[in-house]
């Protein structure tokens, strides 16, 4: 698997046809929470699956941002991304051709969605987010969902303009943004609930008590896979007929996952549900908050 992926990266558009591309190997990009050694196996089974419902081989790269996986769509070198709601919003207002077609969602039957955390250490004499005024803040990524747009809509929420009222450090990753806070790199800071939840704690390095939650996001829409609107129609049929199996349940009971998969994908889930583009209209509300410049598809 590759563990890079820039612009100027192997095209995914060979094989172009009057319907639309349909190359012999696609390519589907990820952007890391946190190292790409991890993001390689939590999408292992989805790539089985999509290669079983294609019968294409399928290249799995991490992007090194946000940013890169925006401009490797863009240039057809990438087919589908697992974006951030953020950066899909981001990707679209820039003028790639990419629609959501599924999102990853925690627990069977429930609405794909998750929470930004905003934390501290005990003792810091934060307590809310209005505590951030003057505070050395982490924030994950400018085009990181729960990272950076909620956390930024909150804290002028709370009357604090974020590009002035607090020092911003970008930490590139949820989980380099909760362990700054923890080594005192960051007064405070933000990352998703997941990170701080399960991902850190099963991998030792975060104990009970170490980090305290001080705010809480509203639900985000799921993280979404978009798929490039150039592809030949079948060719998306059958990616887009592929997610209702994308679950631990079918995985499973159909020996994708072996061993068997507790969870998919980074969200530590149950697997992905479908949606449309209208599923991130509150992100684009939360765009209208913040007046921010990558909402625009401005870097």
């Amino acid at each position: 698997m590759t563990v890079l992926l820039t612009a100027c990266g192997a095209s995914a558009s060979s094989g172009s046809g009057p319907g639309g591309r349909n190359p012999n190997e696609l390519v589907f990009a990820a952007i890391p929470s946190e190292n790409a050694q991890s993001i390689q196996q939590a999408y292992r089974p989805l790539i089985t699956l999509l290669q079983k419902a294609t019968g294409k081989q399928i290249r799995f790269q991490s992007a090194t941002s946000y940013s890169s996986a925006i401009e490797a769509q863009r240039a057809d070198k990438a087919d589908f991304v697992q974006y951030g709601p953020f950066s899909l919003i981001t990707a679209q207002n820039s003028g790639v051709k990419v629609t959501p077609i599924a999102a990853e969602t925690v627990a069977k039957g429930t609405p794909p969605g998750y929470h930004s955390y905003g934390i501290t250490r005990p003792g810091t004499g934060i307590n809310s987010i209005a505590d951030f005024r003057g505070k050395k803040i982490c924030f994950v990524d400018p085009n990181s969902t729960s990272g950076f747009l909620y956390p930024s809509a909150a804290l002028i929420n709370a009357g604090i303009d974020p590009n002035k009222d607090v020092t911003r450090v970008i930490s590139g990753g949820h989980d380099a943004s909760a362990l700054s806070v923890l080594n005192g790199q960051c007064d405070a800071g933000f990352a998703q609930e997941s990170m701080i939840d399960t991902t850190l704690p099963a991998k030792g390095q975060l104990k009970p008590g170490q980090l305290t939650v001080v705010w809480k996001s509203d639900l985000i829409p799921g993280s979404p896979i978009g798929i490039s609107d150039d592809l030949a129609p079948d060719l998306k049929a059958k990616i887009i007929g592929a997610f209702p199996n994308a679950n631990v349940d079918y995985m499973n009971a159909n020996g994708i996952c072996t061993p068997a998969c507790a969870h998919l994908g980074e969200a530590n889930g149950w697997g992905y549900a479908t949606v449309d583009n209208s599923f991130y209209d509150s992100v684009r509300t939360v765009c209208r908050t913040t007046h921010a410049k990558q909402c625009a598809g401005q870097s």
